[in-house]
C-alpha cells in the first residue's frame, strides 16, 4: 500500500493519518517520542505492511511483475493499487470525494508538521502543491509521481514501462486490487 491507501485506511482521525503516512519514515521504537494518535497511526502502517506484504492476492500481483520489474514489483503494485482507488474513489469512500481527502489530508499535515520526520519535512509541500493524492487517480499522475518517486527514491523505477505495463495488463490488475481491497478495508478500515 502506498501513500493514499495507508491515510484512507486511517479513517477521519487527523493524527492517525499523519502517524499512517510517516510510518516508513520512523523506525524502531522511535514512535514512543509522538503523541499517543500518531503512534497509534505507525503501528497501524507497520501491521498493515505486513498483513499487505503476505496476503495472497497481493503476492500474486508482485509475481505478475517481477519479470518487468525485479525487486521494485512490490513498489510499483502499491502504486497501481493507489491509482486503482483514487480511480474509483467514491466506491471506496462514497461520503467523500477524492479532492476534499485531498485537501482534508494536507491540512492534518501541515496541523502537525511539528510532528513529520525531518525527510517527510523535506517533500511534505511539494508533496501538497503537486496535489499527489489527487493525481493518483489518472495514469497522467500516477505516471508524474512515479516520475518523482524515480528522481528521488530509485532511478531503476521506470516510469514510462510501469505506465505502459499498467495500460498493457489494467484490466487483470484492477481484478486483483478488486479482491484485495475489500479484504483489507474490512480488517483496517477505522
Amino acid at each position: 500500500m502506498n501513500y493514499l491507501s495507508h491515510i484512507f485506511l486511517s479513517g477521519d482521525n487527523r493524527q492517525l493519518q499523519v502517524g499512517n503516512f510517516i510510518g516508513d519514515f520512523v523506525k524502531g521504537k522511535s514512535h514512543e517520542n509522538y503523541p499517543p494518535d500518531i503512534q497509534r497511526g505507525i503501528l497501524l502502517h507497520r501491521e498493515i505492511d505486513r498483513f499487505t506484504d503476505s496476503h495472497p492476492v497481493f503476492l500474486e500481483t508482485v509475481e505478475m511483475l517481477r519479470p518487468v520489474f525485479n525487486r521494485y514489483s512490490g513498489i510499483v503494485a502499491d502504486m497501481y493499487f493507489d491509482h486503482f482507488l483514487a480511480s474509483d474513489f467514491k466506491k471506496y469512500n462514497p461520503t467523500c470525494n477524492l479532492r476534499l481527502f485531498s485537501y482534508n489530508f494536507y491540512l492534518s499535515a501541515l496541523l502537525n508538521y511539528s510532528h513529520l520526520p525531518n525527510r517527510v519535512k523535506g517533500f511534505i509541500f511539494h508533496f501538497i502543491g503537486t496535489n499527489r493524492l489527487l493525481h493518483y487517480s489518472t495514469t497522467e499522475g500516477l505516471h508524474r509521481s512515479l516520475q518523482i518517486m524515480s528522481h528521488y527514491k530509485s532511478s531503476a523505477i521506470n516510469p514510462n514501462l510501469s505506465i505502459s505495463f499498467l495500460q498493457a495488463n489494467e484490466e487483470a490488475l484492477k481484478t486483483l486490487f478488486e479482491r484485495f481491497m475489500p479484504e483489507v478495508i474490512q480488517r483496517f478500515k477505522h
